[in-house]
């Protein structure tokens, strides 16, 4: 067996140095992304105080981590943050222009919450848990951060390439205490994590004495769409009284567009290029 050494877990990059190219390799690579300042300052504030006036309710496992669903009906703000225009745009460099948007969630994890065990948002037949849209094949998480990760509060963490496994380990119905070569994400309030769902992660215990915030939004390209056509449709009414910037993503959830079960070898009308999946991707600049 060779000797060869590899610096595994790979070196966090200076996270506002990376050009575009060098963010979706990251993401595509590693499995995940630190996009900071994706929020203002008053942005941060603004969305801690409509936090403040949520419900939530407790997981099965801590009373001291909690949640709310679809909270983009909770207020034109979050709904807002659907369509916020930098996440979009660099959404639409890695998976492609026809975004289809699946949810929102609020996190809250309180002092004395243990953390999250490792595990990944995309199971291939769907599950409790997620439902079916955790069956669709592509999807990123936009995990945006009203609170400072830090070691003690909480911080994400993340198994860099698990995704990238063909190993019986990887099998997405497992879950992980924690894992040797996982790694703790730290990074200022304001500041976004982007996750490919099939990436092992979680986040650490809350030892602090705060709270830390999280609002996570989830989209898929629009071919991507579920095993079994049976995630809930949006309550039209809702989506009707939403502006175009916004409703624009909020298309059927269970679509596949594209799909063609009976794809011949050579269909007619083939492309010649298809630069999103070019390797000179992770050279772009802009």
């Amino acid at each position: 067996m060779s000797n060869v050494s590899l610096t595994i877990p790979p070196t966090i990059p200076d996270w506002s140095a990376l050009t575009l190219g060098e963010q979706i390799r990251h993401l595509e690579l590693e499995g995940y992304l630190v996009i900071p300042n994706l929020l203002s300052p008053a942005q941060v504030e603004q969305f801690k105080t409509l936090t403040a006036a949520l419900e939530t309710k407790p997981t099965d496992y801590s009373d001291n981590q909690r949640g709310r669903g679809n909270i983009h009906w909770d207020d034109p703000a979050f709904a807002d943050l659907v369509a916020h225009p930098p996440t979009i745009r660099f959404l639409e460099a890695v998976l492609g222009n026809d975004l289809v948007f699946l949810g929102s969630v609020y996190a809250l994890s309180r002092p004395g919450h243990p953390g999250i065990s490792l595990h990944t948002d995309g199971q291939p037949w769907g599950s409790k848990i997620f439902g079916y849209s955790g069956s669709c094949p592509v999807q990123v998480r936009v995990l945006y951060y009203l609170s400072d990760l830090t070691p003690e509060v909480s911080p994400f963490t993340v198994v860099p390439r698990s995704h990238l496994s063909l190993h019986a380990d990887g099998n997405p119905y497992t879950r992980y205490a924690s894992h040797p070569e996982q790694i703790a994400v730290s990074a200022q309030a304001g500041s976004a994590v982007l996750l490919n769902h099939r990436c092992w992660h979680g986040n650490g215990p809350n030892t602090g004495t705060r709270n830390r915030e999280m609002l996570a939004y989830l989209y898929r390209p629009a071919w991507a769409g579920p095993v079994e056509e049976k995630i809930p449709q949006w309550p039209a009414e809702k989506v009707a009284a939403l502006p175009e910037h916004i409703r624009r993503f909020f298309t059927d959830p269970n679509q596949r567009k594209g799909f063609d079960f009976d794809l011949p070898n050579k269909p007619a009308n083939m492309r010649a290029d298809a630069p999103g999946l070019a390797p000179s991707r992770w050279l772009r600049r802009s």
